[in-house]
């Protein structure tokens, strides 16, 4: 266990904006189908043109990291998803994540990519978006979280059709991934037909993962499912 220190004092007293915090099985991902804590942070500077969490966007409560980690323990369940909107839009979230992984949960993080991770503590699994050209936000992708990629993280691809596949293809035969971290190619739900994906991903021999939300296939479109 970590002596209290300065960091332990900076997550007694930081804040962050939160949407919503809700028990739900893990949709995507190496946790996929894991009964999960799920903390949705407020605010996105992105607007993805597929964007399915705009109710993120403005709103929420402001709330006491350590009354978030209070939350989140009670449900009782190991694993916990730090998600957004954008989750490290808000400087607080780095002290968030910390204090989830102090402890003992098993922590991931769903963020877009356009958000610097170096300062993201290594005991979390990094779930990294790659904006595809159907975002409408390819220009937001930083290259240089590459280099801050562990083993076990995962990068996702978002697809909206065949030049999105395409499109993916080509940047990951120009930018080998880290030693471990997975590239999950995931169709935009009610746009591209999962089938088709699928079959795309055969016929290339594509080194990827394919991934449906889970969620979505047992809930819809339901907040907090």
């Amino acid at each position: 266990m970590r002596a209290a220190g300065p960091a332990a004092a900076g997550a007694s007293l930081a804040r962050v904006r939160v949407t919503e915090i809700f028990l739900s099985l893990q949709g995507e991902a190496a946790q996929v189908g894991w009964p999960t804590v799920f903390i949705r942070l407020t605010g996105c500077p992105l607007r993805c043109r597929w964007c399915d969490t705009e109710y993120s966007f403005s709103g929420g409560e402001t709330m006491p990291v350590d009354r978030i980690l209070q939350t989140a323990k009670g449900y009782g369940v190991r694993h916990v998803c730090v998600t957004g909107g954008e989750p490290l839009a808000q400087p607080g979230c780095l002290l968030l994540l910390r204090g989830l992984c102090d402890s003992g949960l098993s922590v991931s993080l769903e963020t877009s990519g356009a958000m610097e991770i170096a300062g993201v503590d290594p005991r979390v699994s990094v779930v990294m978006d790659l904006k595809a050209p159907g975002s409408g936000e390819t220009a937001r992708n930083r290259m240089e979280n590459l280099e801050h990629l562990k083993p076990g993280d995962q990068i996702k691809f978002v697809l909206s059709g065949r030049s999105d596949f395409d499109w993916a293809l080509d940047w990951l035969a120009r930018h080998p991934l880290p030693e471990g971290v997975e590239a999950l190619f995931s169709p935009v739900h009610g746009e591209l037909e999962p089938r088709r994906l699928a079959d795309w991903i055969v016929e290339a021999r594509a080194p990827v993962r394919f991934q449906l939300q889970l969620h979505k296939l047992l809930w819809g479109d339901v907040p907090g499912r």
